[in-house]
């Protein structure tokens, strides 16, 4: 069972940082944690892809899409591949698609909005490098929560 976020951090504020960007819940699980896996990539999914294909062992994909809603990096097909491998959650710094279907995913789903337009799958971008959202830098290998009220991540 997940620990809810306020709870955690009223217990080891002193440990973590709060991601004050705000997101939309898109997945069918609410609450998720586990070990942080990164991508940065700009309208371009197929690193988002190819990684969510691979073992996920209950880690959480964070993927830096530079903020753009012009197409999404993440829809159903992709999100069913991180199921079937055993990822807890995807966060995603843009936008998805196919968000009923999401919904129906026993995966913990953040972005920060949808667009049917499919993006680019040429595999550019950079993974398990730090990036940051708003003013919350995110390591690779640090432990990530996320639930309704928002995201702690280790410090």
């Amino acid at each position: 069972m997940t620990i809810a976020t306020a709870d955690l951090y009223d217990e080891r504020g002193d440990d973590l940082d709060s991601v004050s960007t705000q997101f939309l819940d898109l997945g069918g699980r609410e609450a998720f944690d586990g070990p942080v896996r990164t991508i940065r990539c700009h309208r371009d999914n197929g690193l988002v892809k190819q990684i969510l294909a691979t073992a996920g062992e209950g880690a959480v994909l964070v993927v830096d899409g530079g903020g753009s809603l012009a197409s999404a990096l993440m829809g159903d097909l992709i999100a069913a591949s991180a199921v079937r491998c055993g990822w807890a959650g995807v966060i995603i710094v843009g936008a998805v698609r196919d968000r009923a279907a999401l919904a129906e995913l026993p995966l913990g789903i953040k972005a920060l909005g949808s667009n049917p337009r499919k993006s680019a799958k040429d595999g550019v971008g950079e993974v398990d490098v730090p990036i940051r959202i708003g003013d919350v830098t995110v390591h690779p290998g640090r432990h990530l929560w996320a639930d309704r009220d928002g995201i702690l991540v280790e410090r």
